[in-house]
């Protein structure tokens, strides 16, 4: 058997210090014989000499594109706009599969050059449920956002922390007046961090999720003073909120969290904002009187880069350590490929 290469890249985006495989479990694999190569990271929240002291090799960030043609490549988020040609096998989320902005562009990248998308995402049991997800620490960042701004105590720019250094400013302290709070989609991961952080905020959040949404009421969803939405739609959905509900007189809203940003896709089910928010700026104003702000970041629990990356790579491990063509990753595999047949894009078949 051939033995496997993972080649562990830098994420090219400046605010993502979170890492799929955290140096304590990059030793589980090189002890269990897989070679696992790790590019320099100038932000990465683990330093190059953990993992080197873990056994991994070394490389320069952005070298895996010369990196042998077997190596499976390993990331977060959005690839470098070249090469234009994707020759490697790629794990990361790559936001290609619903009609996504620049979804066509990546997924003829991949054919152009004979490589494979082994999506995130898609990584899932035989019941469609995902195996490894940054969803809770989403969900927990994102009510704790709404939570500050609601509050009057959300610094720019946003910066990494940790949970402790979170919580001590998430409480309740004196002066702090009551508010009501929704959570949409409240018992997925991402619903569940975010009441968690309202408990801790001292907000005893509503919690809807399927039997509420299915016969909206969006009278009771306007007078809720705080929402967060962790619904994630995969097929046509009414949506949650339009324009007219944002000058609606029933609106008592002040502050939108909206976590998953699925901003242009066709199942978005918060269509009323058009570009994401991002750490310089992570609150944009949708209506001046009365007042509603949105925040929309999509890599959220980068901002608790050491937490959510453990949790993750501890969920992602036993994956890699059995990687191979069946089981879950021949699934992301074959999504790929259905992707790809939706698009009339045409490759040849790779193989995990």
């Amino acid at each position: 058997m051939t033995e496997l290469h993972l080649w562990l890249r830098h994420e090219p985006r400046t605010t993502e210090r979170r890492t799929p495989v955290v140096p304590a479990d990059a030793r589980r694999l090189v002890d269990s014989g897989i070679a696992l190569t790790v590019e320099e990271s100038p932000q990465r929240i683990f330093p190059i000499e953990e993992y080197e002291a873990a056994g991994c090799r070394r490389a320069p960030a952005g070298s895996w594109v010369t990196a042998p043609r077997d190596a499976v490549i390993l990331g977060l988020k959005e690839l470098p706009d070249e090469p234009a040609e994707l020759v490697h096998r790629h794990i990361f989320f790559g936001h290609a599969y619903k009609q996504q902005p620049g979804a066509a562009g990546l997924l003829r990248r991949f054919a152009a050059g004979g490589g494979a998308l082994l999506d995130l995402e898609y990584l899932v049991d035989d019941e469609g449920r995902r195996l490894a997800a940054f969803g809770y620490w989403a969900g927990y960042l994102g009510a704790a956002l709404a939570v500050l701004r609601h509050r009057g105590r959300l610094a720019a720019p946003l910066t990494p922390t940790t949970k402790d250094e979170l919580d001590a400013v998430l409480r309740p302290a004196a002066g702090d007046t009551e508010f009501t709070a929704l959570v949409i989609g409240a018992l997925g991961r991402s619903g569940r961090g975010a009441s968690a952080a309202f408990g801790t905020a001292g907000v005893e959040a509503t919690r809807w999720d399927l039997a509420e949404t299915r016969d909206l009421d969006r009278r009771a969803l306007l007078g809720h003073d705080v929402m967060v939405n962790a619904v994630l739609a995969t097929g046509p959905v009414p949506p949650f909120l339009r324009e007219e509900d944002l000058d609606s007189p029933a609106r008592r809203l002040r502050t939108l969290c909206d976590v998953t940003c699925d901003v242009g896709g066709p199942f978005n089910v918060l269509p009323i904002y058009d570009r994401t928010t991002d750490w310089a700026e992570p609150v944009r104003r949708l209506r001046a009187e009365p007042p509603l702000d949105l925040i929309a970041i999509d890599n959220l629990p980068s901002l608790l880069p050491r937490e959510s990356s453990v949790d993750f790579s501890a969920a992602l491990l036993p994956h890699l350590l059995a990687f191979g063509p069946g089981g879950a990753w021949g699934r992301s595999l074959e999504r790929f490929h259905q992707a790809c047949r939706e698009l009339g894009v045409h490759q040849g078949e790779s193989h995990p």
